[in-house]
């Protein structure tokens, strides 16, 4: 089998899961969409934009042609934002041939469709969306390039693929556990990054910790509820994938999607935000994807609608704490139904 994996596109996270494959002494040719790029990569081994002030290791290329990126490798790792997946993922398919693994670590859903990313590359390459690989978890790419620690999960209703894609990553810094629940693994790493737009707002408001850990616990109680309505195991969201991916983004200055959500509770306004970034904010998507996939299923999710109605209609962020802190009385155990535990328990 061929040691070359192609990783599309050179992103913070692809050029990071670029350096742990070349880490492992992997051929690693990563597709990127500019000539620029490429030649920073190739020449200087830097990816400032994204990573700056970070050497990669000397094997990896990269390429703008997808061909030379792509033809004879034995696997091929999508880190394309999720309003791009379709489009790479088109790109690809001429490229790509059954047997190699496919493997993906975007987390977000297609817009205009609400489905998942697994779904949108095996309508795109022809193949069962149950032969793609989902990578997640806590994973910030700032620590995974200096060798910090790490472990994630990867998840397949295929067995093997789900094993192949854990030896191609699994190394002394970067531990990888399988799974094979894949709908909630790519639901929980989406969902999360609503939740720490909220935890970021929560601290731009200056609410403390008090504020946030409600949010978390919240937000996870929304994550569970809307998961297991779309078929997901809910031991899922006690996993690597769930909270532990969920604390590491809501707690973080490492994370977009917190730094974003502090921007917009000091008072800035979303287009500002978003100019300031430089980089793609998934949770601002995720949170208009969830608004609709919540109304499609007919499952309550308080805080990504108060979020939705911070970003896409204007409304002060206080006053969307206020709605959420004035909502009737609940018990806490309402996001899961004795029998539904049940179900799950015998």
């Amino acid at each position: 089998m061929s040691d070359k994996v192609a990783v599309l596109v050179a992103g913070s996270w692809g050029t990071a899961l670029a350096s742990v494959l070349a880490s492992n002494d992997l051929d690693v040719v990563v597709w990127t969409r500019t000539e620029e790029q490429t030649r920073e990569i190739n020449e200087s081994h830097t990816n400032n934009r994204y990573l700056p002030g970070v050497e990669l290791p000397p094997n990896i290329r990269a390429t703008t042609d997808m061909k030379e990126a792509v033809s004879s490798a034995a696997a091929v790792v999508i880190v394309a934002p999720s309003s791009a997946m379709r489009e790479v993922t088109g790109q690809l398919k001429q490229y790509w041939t059954e047997d190699m693994l496919v493997i993906h670590a975007t987390k977000g859903f297609e817009i205009e469709s609400l489905k998942r990313m697994s779904t949108v590359i095996s309508e795109e390459l022809g193949c069962e969306e149950g032969r793609v690989v989902v990578l997640s978890g806590p994973s910030h790419a700032e620590e995974v390039v200096r060798l910090c620690p790490t472990t994630v999960v990867v998840a397949s209703l295929d067995a093997e693929a789900a094993v192949a894609a854990q030896d191609l990553f699994m190394n002394t810094y970067f531990r990888v556990y399988t799974n094979r629940d894949m709908i909630g693994v790519e639901l929980a790493g989406a969902l999360k990054n609503i939740i720490a737009l909220g935890a970021g707002m929560s601290d731009g408001l200056g609410f403390g910790d008090n504020a946030k850990a409600a949010l978390i616990t919240r937000g996870l109680a929304e994550i569970l509820r809307i998961g297991m309505e779309m078929g997901a195991n809910p031991l899922t969201f006690a996993g690597l994938a769930g909270i532990g991916d969920l604390v590491v983004t809501a707690t973080s200055q490492h994370s977009r999607n917190w730094r974003a959500g502090s921007m917009l509770g000091q008072g800035k306004k979303l287009d500002e935000v978003l100019g300031s970034m430089g980089m793609v904010v998934e949770g601002i998507r995720t949170t208009q994807a969830a608004h609709a996939i919540s109304e499609k299923y007919g499952v309550q999710m308080p805080i990504a609608d108060q979020l939705y109605h911070v970003l896409f209609k204007d409304r002060n962020p206080r006053i969307a704490v206020e709605a959420l802190m004035g909502r009737d009385p609940k018990t806490e155990m309402e996001m899961m139904p004795l029998e539904t535990w049940e179900q799950w328990h015998t």
